[in-house]
């Protein structure tokens, strides 16, 4: 199998059905090895777009979405999709053409410092140097983002380690200059072929493995328990979920199961507006600053408190506050909470209301 032909293994054993593309002849081995190993190659009018719904694919399934772009403007096209994906911690691939390795930094078509441009809004960044060396970045990749806080990366691919290797020793043959026998010739012609031999070196006994495990950090029982303590004694509390939530769309039932058990009145933002439907009655949509200046406990799960909570403003300084966030500073940010959690949000209201048990003795509160 050729580069191309790996990759789209890697994306198929990955669990990817669909890669989203501008078709760019950088790029062309991949979504050609996609397409016939029955992934769907959705063509877009613009690179951002491609982005953006590898991004809703992600969210939907919980399986990295991805996207393939051409050099240079295609990379940089994206960044305002591949930013937004960051901030929203959603896990997405970016495969990004390039020119060949023997050319970069000379003047080829399309060729740029893609990434200088590209790690600022990433978790990780990766170019590779040898098909092995991409295909091994590449299978890392996913498990990078879905581990810890989910979202992008960037894998570059340049076009020598797409295709063939009789091609490629074709295209150096061509454009090397180095076919005379004079001194400097005979260099090149060494220098090629070392070049190349790293290039392909093991490629032919590439198998792409099966997905690893993504690294999830986890409330401890501990820490669950103080914060079930805390809901018992509680007479005003308010339960805030938020996109941080829903990472594992598999388990949103089982979430909704959840904070339907806890009891307590609950605001949704984000991504888990939905989760209990339209008509819940534990489910508030308005007065939400009224109700957490009033409350005594907050437990903020998978929510930042960012600009919507008034920089943990919004609630009374007397109440307790709870918050949970897979990104540890998230956990601290803008107010110091009573108990800070850096574990799953979802996980943490699925085994908080397995801890807790059946609730339903604020009904004065709900009343207020």
């Amino acid at each position: 199998m050729n580069g191309g032909e790996l990759v789209a293994e890697v994306l198929w054993k990955q669990g990817v059905r669909h890669l989203f593309t501008l078709c760019g002849g950088h790029i062309s081995p991949i979504l050609v090895a996609a397409k016939r190993r029955g992934i769907r190659v959705v063509d877009v009018r613009d690179e951002v777009t491609a982005v953006f719904a590898a991004d809703a694919m992600a969210r939907l399934t919980g399986v990295p979405g991805v996207a393939a772009v051409t050099a240079g403007p295609g990379v940089t096209n994206t960044l305002t999709a591949v930013m937004n994906a960051r901030m929203a911690e959603s896990p997405v691939i970016v495969l990004g053409g390039a020119t060949a390795t023997v050319l970069k930094g000379r003047g080829s078509l399309q060729d740029i410092d893609q990434m200088t441009l590209v790690r600022p809004t990433v978790k990780r960044a990766e170019t590779a140097r040898s098909v092995r060396g991409l295909i091994s970045k590449l299978e890392s990749s996913f498990h990078v983002a879905r581990s810890g806080v989910p979202g992008p990366v960037f894998v570059e691919a340049p076009v020598d380690l797409l295709y063939d290797e009789a091609t490629v020793r074709e295209w150096y043959a061509k454009d090397s200059g180095g076919q005379g026998t004079d001194l400097a010739s005979r260099a090149i012609n060494v220098y090629l072929k070392q070049h190349l031999f790293r290039q392909f070196a093991g490629s032919r006994f590439i198998a792409p493995g099966e997905p690893r495990d993504a690294e999830i950090p986890e409330a401890s029982a501990k820490e669950i328990t103080r914060v079930a303590d805390r809901i018992r004694a509680a007479q005003r509390p308010v339960l805030v979920v938020g996109s941080g939530t829903m990472f594992d769309p598999s388990a949103v039932d089982a979430l909704a199961t959840a904070v339907r058990g806890l009891g307590m009145p609950v605001f949704l933002g984000g991504m888990a507006r939905g989760l209990l439907g339209a008509e819940d009655p534990i489910q508030f949509r308005h007065q939400r600053t009224k109700a957490l200046e009033a409350a005594d406990l907050v437990i903020v799960a998978g929510f930042p408190l960012d600009f919507r909570m008034g920089y943990g403003r919004s609630i009374g300084r007397s109440a307790e506050v709870v918050t949970v966030n897979r990104d540890d500073l998230q956990v601290t940010k803008n107010r110091k909470p009573t108990i800070g959690i850096t574990g799953d949000p979802g996980r943490f209201l699925r085994a908080l209301s397995a801890a807790v048990g059946s609730n339903g003795r604020w009904g004065s509160w709900f009343d207020t």
